[in-house]
C-alpha cells in the first residue's frame, strides 16, 4: 500500500467509516497538531503568537484556580492533565426550572473548584458525595467550564430573541464524518484537573445535583500528555502542539479574539464561542507512515517542532520568502492553516485540546484522536474561516472528525451571589 497521502484516500477513509458509525455512541475524540489545529487552525498574526505552551503552563503544586471573574475559568487556563468534555439535553420543563438547575450548576463547581470538604446530612441520609477522593475535596487545578448550545434558544424556554448572534449548530464540513446522535447539546461542561479521579468525581457530583433537569448526550474524556523530553506536549500524532497559539495573557490580544463583541445581546458580554471539534486519529495508518512524509504534511520537524523552514520551534514560518512550496509545501497544515497574511491575521483561535484514547472499537481498530476545542469572538471569521482553508488538505487521509458542536461559552460568575446565565435567564 503506498503511503503518499493522494493515493488511498478514499479506502483509508472508508475501511474505518463503518467503525466509527458503530461505536459512535461510547464517545468522540478531535485534534491539534504541530502547533496548528486539525479542523480548526491557528490564524494567530506573528505579533499575536504567545510562547509555546509549556511557556505559560500552570505552577508546579496549584491547587485553587479561583472561580469567580469577568470570563470563566477554562478558557484562559492552561489546559489541564485530564477533562470530561459532556453535552446536555435540557429536559427542565420550564426556565424557572432551568433556571434552579443552573443555580444547582453553579453551587456545585464552586464548591468543587474552590476544594471545599464535602459535609455529610447525617446517618440517616445518603453521603454527600462519591467518596472517590476521600474527605478532602476535589480542587486539583479543576475549571468547570459551561457553554450553551444552539438548540437552547428555541421555544422551550421563550429565550429565542436572546441567542447569541452568531450561534448555529455545527456545520458538516468537507471530510467529515459526524454522527449527529454525538453532536451539539443544548448544554456543554467541560470539567479540567490535574488528576483523573478528581474529574470523575466531579462530573459525579454534577449529574448527581442537576438530574431530571439535565440528561447527558455525549461525553469524551481527555488527557494532555507530559511534556517530555523538551517542554511542549505531544499530540498522538507524535507533534508537538500549542506552539503557535495567540498570546491572550495579554488582555488587549484576548478582548481581540476572544470575549464576545458588537452586535451580541447583552447579557453575553464577558463570554466567547466554544468549537468543540471530535477527531479521530487513524494512527494504524499514520504510523506506516516515513517521518519525513509526515513532517511536509504538518510543516513541522517531528522532533524538535521546528517548522521546515527554521531551526527552533519558535521560529516563524515566513511563507512569502518560500512562493512556490519549496521549503514548507502549499498544502502543508500549518501553510494552510496560518498563511501569515494581513488578510488571515483576524482569523485566530486560542486552541485548548485534549488527546483521547477509547481502546479498540468493534472492527479491533485504535480508536485514539483528540478534544479539540477552540474559543474565539467570531465562528465565522475565526474557525470556519480556517475551516475553508483546510479543506482537502493531506491529513484528510489520516483524521475523521466525528463529533461535538458549536457553543457559547457564558460569561463569568462574578461573585457569590451571581450564577451561570443569570442575565440570560433573569
Amino acid at each position: 500500500m503506498s503511503e503518499c497521502p493522494a493515493r488511498g484516500r478514499v479506502g483509508r477513509r472508508a475501511f474505518l467509516r463503518g467503525g466509527v458509525a458503530a461505536v459512535g455512541a461510547a464517545g468522540l475524540g478531535g485534534t491539534a497538531l504541530g502547533g496548528t489545529v486539525l479542523g480548526a487552525g491557528a490564524g494567530a498574526a506573528v505579533a499575536l503568537e504567545s510562547a509555546p505552551a509549556q511557556a505559560v503552563a500552570a505552577p508546579a503544586g496549584a491547587q485553587v484556580v479561583p472561580f469567580h471573574g469577568a470570563h470563566q475559568a477554562g478558557i484562559l487556563t492552561p489546559a489541564q492533565k485530564n477533562s470530561v468534555t459532556i453535552a446536555f439535553d435540557v429536559t427542565a420543563a420550564n426556565k424557572a426550572e432551568l433556571a434552579d438547575a443552573m443555580r444547582a450548576l453553579t453551587d456545585r463547581a464552586r464548591q468543587l473548584t474552590g476544594a471545599a470538604a464535602p459535609v455529610n446530612d447525617g446517618i440517616s441520609g445518603p453521603p454527600s458525595d462519591s467518596g472517590v477522593l476521600g474527605p478532602a475535596g476535589a480542587a486539583s487545578g479543576m475549571t468547570v467550564l459551561v457553554g450553551v448550545g444552539a438548540s437552547l434558544f428555541d421555544d422551550r424556554f421563550g429565550l429565542a430573541k436572546a441567542k447569541p448572534a452568531k450561534l448555529t449548530a455545527m456545520r458538516t464540513f468537507p471530510n467529515d464524518t459526524l454522527d449527529r446522535a454525538q453532536c451539539d447539546g443544548d448544554l456543554l461542561v467541560q470539567i479540567g484537573a490535574d488528576a483523573p479521579d478528581a474529574t470523575l468525581y466531579a462530573l459525579r457530583d454534577l449529574t448527581r445535583h442537576t438530574r431530571g433537569a439535565l440528561a447527558p448526550r455525549w461525553r469524551m474524556d481527555g488527557f494532555v500528555s507530559p511534556p517530555r523530553p523538551d517542554g511542549t506536549p505531544r499530540n498522538l500524532m507524535g507533534f508537538k502542539d500549542g506552539t503557535a497559539n495567540p498570546a491572550v495573557a495579554k488582555p488587549d490580544v484576548a478582548a481581540q479574539v476572544l470575549w464576545a463583541g458588537a452586535g451580541e445581546p447583552a447579557w453575553a458580554a464577558g463570554g466567547s464561542y466554544a468549537v468543540v471539534r471530535l477527531i479521530r486519529m487513524l494512527v494504524e495508518f499514520w504510523d506506516r507512515v516515513t517521518i519525513s512524509e509526515q513532517e511536509r504534511m504538518i510543516g513541522r520537524r517531528r522532533d524538535t517542532g521546528a517548522p521546515l523552514s527554521g531551526a527552533l520551534e519558535t521560529d516563524l514560518p515566513d511563507f512569502s520568502d518560500d512562493p512556490t512550496g519549496g521549503g514548507i509545501p502549499l498544502d502543508a497544515h500549518i501553510r494552510l492553516a496560518n498563511p501569515r497574511t494581513t488578510a488571515t491575521a483576524a482569523s485566530i483561535p486560542l486552541r485548548r485540546g485534549f488527546n483521547y484514547d477509547r481502546g479498540i472499537d468493534a472492527n479491533g481498530t485504535l480508536d485514539m484522536g483528540l478534544v479539540f476545542t477552540c474559543f474565539q469572538r467570531d465562528l465565522h471569521t475565526q474557525f470556519e474561516a480556517v475551516q475553508a482553508r483546510l479543506a482537502d488538505e493531506p491529513l484528510v487521509d489520516y483524521i475523521v472528525p466525528f463529533g461535538g458542536g458549536y457553543f457559547f461559552a457564558l460569561p463569568g460568575v462574578r461573585d457569590g451571589s451571581d450564577w451561570y446565565g443569570r442575565a440570560l435567564l433573569t
